[in-house]
């Protein structure tokens, strides 16, 4: 299993100086080579291998034009050109969009591998550099004098702070003890879940309420000169606040999102398209903020480690017109309808528990089968020996059909 651990890294200044020149390199690398194979496949319609790539890299640092590539190691540039080809393989499989030019302002990073550092005593030691890179190790419970890991990604974000990325291959971990408990889960922006048993997770609304310093410094960067030094310190400023957001909105996320896995041996939830969503104007921040894409993403590795069962239920299903004790289902419900009664037993409901209440139902049908009693609305979500998970993105009654795998 790969593991990554990020820290904060404090490269001295001759340090900083060569990882900056590697990381417009990767950059500069990066974005003739995605030109190149543009322009190739539009105009002979053809595509364009690795080795190819490679051979055009050879080529360039051969020039007089480029020859500074050769100052830097080789192995980031190599690992640019392999990210590439992975993302061309990943968009003409339509799984993703179409790779873009790299820009100098944002977040910048260069990969090494074996070949290009060394650890040595818990020091960490970079190609073509004179000495160790002193960073900041905050995993107690992992000995750093006998750390090994395959791959060092050094980042620097775009409010300058710097991170080393240690990726690891570590053994399984032991699953969890059985919870007894299986719960469904309903996303919202009102609440940012509401759970089967009743409970309410508060949506904190991190970006609403750092929205005043946000655009306060926004207007002082839109205020300054282009291309002057204010500017670029009122941009770092900016690249701070939304730091502090980001940072705040992961720790809501990975605190609620390990009480669900340690607390339940199912959890169910719903497939929902967050791209889609987003398109909505009026809901876009709203639901950009709630970061419900972050939120499915760690429940699913967590629950991959800790031997628990996730289970998407389709978006399709109608969870929240459909009532939990009867079955009565709906001919419509507005979204603005926040509690309703069930015309065909009484039932009062408040909506956002009653989809939960009928998540977890389908949540249930499908992990226990195709012939079980319910709403095969999804499918489960289990790691087997060594092997990847599967995630099912689409089921109907009866057969379960299974999806992508999960990385």
């Amino acid at each position: 299993m790969r593991t990554a651990y990020k820290c904060r890294a404090y490269p001295d200044s001759e340090q900083a100086a060569l990882l900056g020149r590697t990381f417009g390199c990767v950059r500069l690398v990066w974005n003739k080579t995605l030109a190149e194979r543009t322009r190739r496949y539009h105009s002979d319609k053809e595509r364009t291998a690795y080795r190819e790539t490679d051979a055009w890299l050879t080529g360039w640092k051969r020039t007089a034009e480029l020859a500074f590539l050769s100052e830097v190691s080789s192995v980031p540039l190599q690992q640019a050109l392999r990210h590439q080809h992975t993302a061309f393989a990943n968009f003409f499989a339509g799984r993703a969009r179409h790779p873009r030019f790299k820009s100098r302002s944002g977040r910048q990073s260069a990969h090494f591998t074996r070949s290009a550092f060394r650890m040595r005593d818990g020091r960490l030691h970079l190609a073509k550099t004179s000495g160790p890179l002193t960073f900041v190790w905050s995993f107690d419970e992992v000995d750093l004098s006998g750390l090994d890991p395959t791959m060092v990604v050094v980042s620097r974000e775009a409010d300058g702070r710097w991170y080393a990325t240690f990726a690891v291959d570590t053994q399984q971990p032991e699953p969890h003890p059985q919870a007894g408990r299986e719960v469904g889960v309903d996303l919202g922006v009102k609440d940012f879940a509401v759970t089967s048993d009743g409970d309410r997770i508060v949506n904190p609304r991190h970006l609403d309420r750092k929205a005043a310093n946000l655009a306060r410094y926004q207007r002082r960067m839109a205020r300054c000169q282009k291309g002057s030094a204010n500017r670029a310190k009122a941009k770092t400023k900016v690249a701070r606040a939304h730091r502090k957001v980001r940072n705040a909105r992961h720790d809501f996320l990975h605190k609620t999102t390990t009480r669900l896995v340690e607390s339940a041996d199912l959890i169910a939830i719903e497939d929902l398209n967050v791209g889609g969503m987003v398109r909505n104007r009026s809901l876009a921040r709203a639901i950009s903020d709630c970061g419900w894409g972050e939120f499915r993403r760690q429940l699913e590795y967590k629950c991959g480690r800790a031997g628990r069962t996730l289970v998407l239920i389709d978006r399709w299903c109608p969870s929240s017109k459909t009532c939990s004790a009867c079955g009565h289902l709906l001919g419509e419900l507005k979204l603005s309808t926040r509690a309703w009664t069930c015309p065909g037993c009484r039932t009062r409901h408040d909506r956002d528990h009653n989809a939960a209440k009928n998540i977890l139902a389908a949540g249930r049908a499908v992990a226990r089968g195709p012939s079980a009693p319910g709403h095969a609305c999804g499918a489960g979500v289990r790691r087997q020996g060594s092997s990847l998970p599967q995630l099912a993105v689409k089921q109907e009654t009866p057969p379960a059909r299974v999806g992508i795998p999960l990385l």
